[in-house]
Parts: C-alpha cells; structure tokens; sequence
C-alpha cells in the first residue's frame, strides 16, 4: 500500500511550508505523514511555518478506512493514539508562529491539526467538519480541549454533537479560522502573511507565543480520576462494532447500522 508524504520547501527567507500529498486519499493522514511532522517540527527554523495541502483537500482526517477487519481496532488506536499526538504535538510545540493554509476541504483528525497551528487561513470554497458522532468516535479531550478554546463551549458542541460540514464563512465567523483568502490567491496569501510573521522580532514571537500557551493551558488539569475515565471511553469506542460499522458507512456513503455496543 503506498504512503503519502509531507514535502518541504522554503517560499521566501525565513519560512517553510509543509505540504500534505496524499492525492489517492484526499490528504489523509497515514502513519508516514504523521511521522514525518513528528521528526522534521523539531528540526525547522523558520520563523514561520506553513502547513497546507495539495489539490482539492487539506486532509480527510485517519487514515483508517482500508485496515482489515481483523486488525482494525487494534491498528486505528495505534494510528490515532500515538503517531497522530506525536504529530500533533510536534505542531503545537514549534516556537515560532505557524499558519494553516486550508486549501480545501478539512475533515476530523485534519481539522485538529490545523488548529495546532497558531493561525488558520481558508479558500473561500471549502467545507470543514469534526464527524467523529457519525463514525462512532469518542474524540480525545486533549483534542475538544482546543475547539473549546477556539470557538467556545456552545460552537464545539454542535461540531461535534451534530457533526454537520460547515462552508468556510461560517467557520470564520465562529472564529475557527482567522480569515478567508482572495479566489485563487490562498497560497500567495500564506506566503505574504508567514513573511509578515517571519519580519516580527524573533523574541517577541516565541515570547508572545509561549505566553498564550501557559495562559490557555493555566486551567486545563482535570482530576487524575476523571482523566483516566475519559481515556477509557475513548479506548474502548476503537473495539465497539459501531465504530467499525461507522467507518464502513461512512466510506460506503450510506447511513450507518447503530448496535449501541
């Protein structure tokens, strides 16, 4: 099976641009790929950072939809419980400002990697959606925590609860992402906005970064008892026949069979 890969390239002095390709499974986020951001984050210095995709998709989300039958619980959790926060964490962690520049559609696990990034810029014409209530998913609370401090306890809720797509203009007005890019120009638009970053005093940007983070993360701890409940939930959703059932229906395009275990 082939794997996607994550391509780098410097657009103007002092950025770097991250694309996804993965065009066989709109931008999906394979063991590969998420490997790739948890090794070459650490290793950048730019004084921004561009994550984007190629063609009509930012990314789809897990790439979970062709593991067998027999390995599937098994081999989603591993996917998603260890490369994917590794990735994401390595996108969080990066000193300096990063953008997301969503060229198209941005679904499930990719929609939290764009919001690991600082800033968010869309084209106009994209769809963006958390389906994890459609695939029976319980998502990760580290995960809802940064939908939460994006767009509040009442706009997360009805992401994830109704697990409706939503056009671009909508997201900008929820504050999901910070602007929308002029027809065609999304990737000049990136570029203009990481150089404008990149221009900033370096102190200033990792110093103002690391000041937001400590003052979002300043009231995150939850008892040890409740954690470990909700990482159990999570666990065990990857064993459930409605997980499995969801991820067939929704590659299928067809409504989903619930057997409520």
């Amino acid at each position: 099976m082939s794997s996607g890969s994550l391509l780098l390239d410097e657009p103007a002095p002092g950025v770097a641009r991250l694309t996804i390709s993965n065009p066989g499974k709109r931008g999906a986020l394979d063991h590969a790929i998420l490997d790739q951001f948890a090794t070459t984050m650490p290793r950048l210095d730019a004084r921004c950072v561009i994550v984007t995709g190629e063609g009509a998709t930012f990314s789809a989300g897990y790439d979970i939809g062709d593991l067998p039958d027999e390995v599937f619980a098994d081999e989603a959790e591993k996917l998603i419980a260890h490369p994917f926060a590794a990735a994401i964490d390595a996108v969080g962690a990066y000193p300096y400002p990063t953008v997301a520049a969503l060229n198209g559609h941005t679904i499930g696990g990719g929609l939290e990697l764009a919001l690991s990034c600082d800033l968010r810029l869309a084209a106009g014409t994209i769809a963006l959606a958390m389906p994890p209530a459609k695939l029976g998913l319980v998502y990760s609370h580290t995960g809802v925590r940064k939908f939460i401090d994006t767009i509040g306890a009442p706009r997360t809720r009805e992401l994830f609860l109704l697990g409706r797509r939503i056009d671009a203009r909508t997201a900008r007005s929820w504050g999901l992402v910070n602007a929308l890019a002029e027809p065609g120009r999304l990737s000049e638009e990136a570029v203009e906005m990481a150089v404008e970053i990149a221009a900033n005093a370096p102190l200033a940007s990792r110093g103002n970064k690391r000041v937001i983070t400590a003052v979002l993360n300043a009231h995150v701890a939850l008892d040890p008892e409740v954690e470990r409940e909700l990482i159990e939930l999570r666990r065990a959703c990857f064993s459930s026949e409605d997980f499995r059932e969801g991820v067939r229906a929704f590659a299928e395009k067809r409504p989903a069979e619930w057997r409520g275990r």
